[in-house]
């Protein structure tokens, strides 16, 4: 990539220490009028430009410094070589005719194929698809026609899913095709299938082959595409969790992902010193906005340990690559403290990081500072559709802020609280969080239905009931369809389960409703038992017993080994709910 032009290298800056925020900016935050809204500081502009301008300034800052590592893999990139690479995976992708608009799907595990394709399809103007790894067969016909991928880049296998096969099975056209020209009825829209693997087999690329497709000819194309690209058009697909129906395919521009990435990077004051070890799933924003992107943004290095999370995997290359910083949901955070006190590590080099995904007790949080020497981990709050983060701690907020709440608004964005009749509740009221701003999405693909009824005026309908405080400070108290409403009484399962997190026996809660006839809801819970303890119903009863009103308590507890979660670390209540009615049964 050329060098960047100076007038955007003049509105690119490094952190100048606005990530901690001043008291005069933290002010600024509050709710005003005694009303559940609040906007984010305006001070720091909005970046108007495209993810490969953003890969270029980093490159041409930091050319030699360590850009990514890849453990499992054994590869280590500098920026440059990231740079040449991904110039050559452009190449490759323009050699076999996709271009502008052109929508490539990512099915693969973290591998450091994943962020080539990432940077390779952006620097194209292609449209990045990502397909989550535990997709099944039916699941990815779905992705891949939904949205009309005309190539798709996989991994062979991962653990138990075998993608290869399974596209096999989809396309047994792909046998007789030539490589780049299939033409298969149940995936009318794919032409071109790429494999990490040196033998793909019949009618694939391997993905080396596809990195050497492209000629001198392509090089020479790149700049001309890279003119025509425009910060706001759309860049990447990711497909929602679809708890209930067809998943919906969030559409995310340059400008999206670019400015949440370095906002993110901002607030846990990510610079060019930093190593960041990124453990979260790529294919989520988590990891590929917040981590890749926030990465890029500062020219810190992005560390991962490997395909998928293993805490002692994840906790060796934090010790032997010096990370200073953390990515993962409570789950995994979790795990790594036991690991961590079954072999100690060296993890004096951690300070930040942040824990996020899915509620983070406030046992656990005392525990990373304490054990992990992450004293400015943050919480982060948002959503797919908001590129994603909207609420973020302050690397210096006191800790029970930081463990009790999602922090303070991001800059540039609105949030406001509604409740049921569309009127903004007032501070310490409990409503639906909404947010406008640069970060919402530009629609669900070939949806206008969805989309019209997810976004109103602007404001992007987020589902989570809030509660904002007098300093700004947002607690996320449930899903309006979680809340449980018992008797006339509405139940707000978060508060349950941080009371739950109090018992010593107990590692993981899960709260939900369940139908009664009598009632309306029932209160279940779900409890994952601490290492070596045997917690029973009637004893987590009675912990709960004159401690919380007695139509809190749940009226169900099931003891489990695992709870039913998503790839990306979030209990799925919905799953525990049917299974919880079905155990329930007469006879």
């Amino acid at each position: 990539m050329s060098i960047l032009n100076e007038s955007l290298a003049g509105r690119i800056k490094a952190p100048s220490g606005r990530g901690a925020g001043s008291a005069a900016d933290r002010a600024a935050l509050r709710p005003r009028d005694g009303r559940s809204y609040v906007t984010g500081d305006r001070t720091p502009p909005l970046w108007h430009i495209t993810v490969p301008q953003l890969l270029r300034q980093t490159v041409a800052r930091f050319g030699p410094r360590d850009a990514a590592i890849f453990a499992a893999q054994g590869e280590r990139l500098s920026w440059y070589d990231l740079d040449r690479r991904v110039d050559a995976l452009a190449a490759g992708f323009l050699a076999l005719g996709l271009g502008k608009g052109d929508r490539v799907g990512i099915w693969s595990p973290n591998r450091i194929e994943w962020v080539l394709t990432q940077f390779a399809t952006a620097r194209i103007g292609a449209i990045l698809v990502n397909i989550n790894p535990a997709y099944r067969a039916a699941e990815v016909e779905y992705a891949l026609n939904k949205v009309g991928c005309a190539a798709l880049v996989l991994a062979e296998r991962f653990k138990a899913s075998h993608y290869l096969e399974t596209i096999r099975a989809l396309a047994p056209e792909l046998d007789r095709a030539e490589p780049g020209r299939l033409s298969a009825a149940r995936l009318p829209h794919l032409r071109a299938v790429i494999v990490m693997a040196d033998d793909p087999g019949p009618g694939a690329f391997s993905f080396d082959q596809l990195t050497r497709l492209g000629g001198p000819a392509q090089q020479l194309r790149l700049e001309a595409v890279d003119r025509t690209l425009d910060p706001d058009e759309a860049i990447n697909i990711q497909f929602t969790s679809g708890t209930t129906g067809a998943p919906k395919g969030a559409t995310l521009s340059h400008y999206n992902i670019v400015n949440n990435a370095r906002f993110v990077a901002d607030r846990i004051r990510l610079t060019e010193t930093d190593r960041l070890c990124i453990p979260v799933p790529l294919y989520h924003c988590f990891g590929m906005v917040m981590g890749v992107l926030g990465c890029v943004s500062r020219g810190a290095a992005m560390v991962f340990p490997g395909e998928g999370f293993e805490a002692e995997t994840t906790l060796d290359a934090i010790a032997a690559e010096r990370c200073t910083g953390l990515y993962g949901v409570p789950t995994m955070f979790t795990a790594m403290l036991a690991a961590q006190a079954a072999r100690r590590r060296d993890l004096g080099a951690l300070r930040t990081g942040i824990m996020a995904g899915a509620p983070c007790p406030i046992e656990v949080m005392e525990r990373v500072i304490a054990e992990m020497n992450m004293a400015e981990v943050t919480i982060c709050y948002g959503m797919t559709e908001t590129a994603p983060v909207s609420f973020q701690s302050f690397t210096d907020d006191p800790v029970m802020e930081r463990c009790t709440t999602v922090g303070r608004i991001h800059p540039h964005l609105e949030v406001k609280l509604v409740g049921a009749d569309g009127a903004i509740v007032p501070v310490g009221a409990t409503g639906e969080l909404c947010t406008r701003g640069y970060s919402v999405m530009k629609g669900y693909w070939d949806d206008s239905e969805q989309t019209a009824a997810a976004i109103r005026d602007g404001w992007m309908m987020t589902g989570d009931l809030a509660v904002l405080d007098e300093q700004g400070f947002c607690r996320i108290v449930g899903r309006v369809k979680d809340m449980i409403i018992r008797g006339g009484e509405n139940i707000y399962p978060r508060e349950i389960e941080e009371f739950l997190y109090r018992h010593p026996k107990v590692a993981q809660a899960q709260v939900f409703g369940i139908p009664d006839p009598e009632l309306g809801e029932l209160v279940c819970a779900w409890i994952v038992p601490a290492p070596g303890a045997e917690p029973s119903e009637d004893e987590l009863r009675a912990h709960c017993a004159g401690q919380i009103a007695h139509y809190k308590v749940p009226r169900h507890i099931r003891i489990v080994d695992e709870l039913p979660m998503t790839v990306t670390g979030k209990p799925q209540k919905f799953v525990m709910r049917e299974r919880m009615i079905e155990l329930l049964k007469p006879g």
